[in-house]
């Protein structure tokens, strides 16, 4: 019983952080959906851990702390792929910009020189 106590308090306790990032604008909206649905999961199998052993039995994990261990990693691990994808895609940007400012930049130097020569 206590540690059903203790994973439905951990589920809500993540539940309110990521509402609240969500709420004061630091956490996106396609980043929470995904945090909000693994931390509801993880409170109904807090709440309702007959439904894990079940999950388990099904694909025939023997044990259901094995299902959640190895599902948490699984999960861990595409976020830190996603996260990293994105990380990615940003520094390709910031290159891209900096880029453009570099030109914009020596545009408006050869701009200023051509007007002085005049």
């Amino acid at each position: 019983m206590t540690a059903q106590i203790l994973g439905a308090g951990a589920a809500i306790l993540t539940f309110i952080f990521v509402f609240s990032l969500l709420r004061r604008g630091v956490l996106r909206e396609k980043y929470a959906v995904l945090w909000l649905f693994f931390s509801g999961a993880a409170l109904f199998f807090a709440l309702v851990p007959a439904a894990l052993v079940w999950v388990s039995s099904v694909i025939g994990v023997a044990e259901p702390v094995n299902l959640l261990f190895f599902v948490t990693v699984v999960l861990l691990i595409l976020v830190a792929v996603q996260l990293s994808y994105e990380l990615s895609r940003h520094e390709a940007r910031i290159r891209r910009l900096a880029e453009e400012i570099a030109l914009l930049d020596q545009e408006i130097k050869d701009l200023r020189e051509r007007r002085i020569d005049e």
